[in-house]
């Protein structure tokens, strides 16, 4: 997806896609900092958009690994499909279906979950339910990474995971937070 798509696909879905730009590269290396790639075989993501942060995940992903990659959009997932890796699974649903897709591809729990769903667009229950979906479906010592361009859902994942450790990227535009979150 060129540039302008993704700003006008931005533009008319703000509330699924959270953001009119791409996640810079200085962002995409902190949403999947904490990632154990020597021993992860199964990461999902969550709201990949067109999957800037999925090309990150698979060029260090072990050559057994699976990537599950939830959007919502089914243009941004016509994206993903191209990218055209075998181990990346693009899942056109809601994140609460986790455990249907962990299922699918036979894995019993993600050993790590990166996260770029706008939470502060969707309703508070629907975010609950997907934050808890994704702590009861990650392995013991897996990490959980949340990109927001604000921290007014913080609680969220403090209410999940316990301790939440944040980080500031300045170099995106806007700039933004990664949360870490480790179970």
């Amino acid at each position: 997806m060129s540039t302008l798509s993704f700003l006008l696909e931005g533009l008319r879905n703000i509330g699924t896609t959270g953001t009119i730009t791409r996640s810079s590269p200085a962002l995409c290396k902190a949403a999947i900092d904490r990632i154990d790639f020597r021993t992860a075989r199964t990461i999902v993501e969550l709201g990949a958009g067109d999957g800037v942060i999925t090309r990150h995940l698979l060029e260090r992903l072990h050559p057994e690994g699976k990537v599950i990659a939830f959007e919502v959009s089914e243009d941004l997932c016509d994206d993903m499909r191209a990218i055209g890796d075998p181990r990346l699974v693009v899942a056109q649903d809601s994140a609460e279906n986790i455990r249907h897709w962990l299922d699918r591809i036979g894995a019993d729990r993600a050993d790590h979950i990166v996260s770029a769903i706008p939470f502060a667009a969707l309703p508070e229950d629907l975010g609950r339910r997907i934050v808890t979906a994704a702590r009861d479906n990650l392995r013991e010592g897996g990490c959980y990474n949340q990109v927001h361009y604000s921290l007014k859902t913080k609680s969220y994942y403090e209410r999940a995971f316990g301790k939440v450790d944040a980080r500031r990227v300045y170099l995106n535009l806007p700039p933004a937070w990664v949360l870490y979150c480790t179970k």
